[in-house]
C-alpha cells in the first residue's frame, strides 16, 4: 500500500486531501477525526482545549497512539493508496513507513491566510484567540519536522482547484514510479 501521509500546520488546508480522496473513492483517515470522535462519544463538549487534552491522552506516552489507531484502519482496507492527514512527528512518519510506503506531502500556507481560515470554518475546536497558542502547541509536538522533511510541498494560497490540482499532481507521480 503507498500512504500518502498529509502534514502542516493548522488550517493550511490539508482538508485538501480529504476532498481529493473523496472525490476518487480512495481511503482516507485523520487523526483530527478520531479525536474528534472521542470526545464526542465521551460526551465533552468539543473545543480547543477539551480536543487538545483528548488527543495529548490518545497520543499516549509515546507520542503514537492516535497515529496506531489511523495506520491500523488504513491497513484493513487493503486498498492500493490511502490518505493520512494529522501526523505530527517524525516518528509517527517512520512508524507508517514501517507498515507501507509512506509520501510525506506537506501542505503550506502563511499564518495570516491561516488565520483568516481559521475564523472562516467555524469548527468547534477553533478559535481564533486560541491560534496562537496552537501553533505553538503544533510545533512543539514536532509539526515542522514532518513539513521541513516532505517528499512533496503543496503551496495552498489559490483557490481549493488550484490546491487539488497540486494534490493530483504529486500524487499522479508517485504512482507513475
Amino acid at each position: 500500500m503507498k500512504i500518502f501521509i498529509i502534514v502542516g500546520m493548522p488550517a493550511a488546508g490539508k482538508n485538501i486531501a480529504r476532498l481529493y480522496a473523496g472525490s476518487r473513492d480512495m481511503v482516507y483517515y485523520s487523526t483530527g477525526d478520531i479525536v474528534r470522535a472521542e470526545v464526542k462519544m465521551r460526551g465533552l463538549e468539543i473545543d480547543a482545549v477539551t480536543s487538545s487534552e483528548v488527543s495529548d491522552e490518545l497520543r499516549g506516552e509515546d507520542g503514537l497512539g492516535v497515529t496506531r489507531l489511523a495506520l491500523g484502519e488504513i491497513l484493513k482496507t487493503g486498498a492500493k493508496i490511502g490518505f493520512l492527514e494529522g501526523m505530527r512527528s517524525w516518528q509517527e512518519i517512520e512508524m507508517i513507513r514501517e507498515k507501507a510506503e509512506g509520501v510525506v506531502v506537506a501542505v503550506l500556507a502563511p499564518r495570516s491566510l491561516r488565520l483568516e481560515r481559521v475564523c472562516s470554518r467555524g469548527r468547534d475546536d477553533d478559535s481564533p484567540l486560541a491560534f496562537n497558542e496552537r501553533d505553538q502547541r503544533e510545533i512543539s509536538y514536532g509539526t515542522a519536522i514532518p513539513v521541513a522533511l516532505a517528499d512533496a510541498y503543496i503551496l495552498n494560497t489559490g483557490t481549493m482547484d488550484d490546491a487539488m490540482e497540486q494534490l493530483d499532481a504529486i500524487v499522479r507521480q508517485e504512482m507513475a514510479i
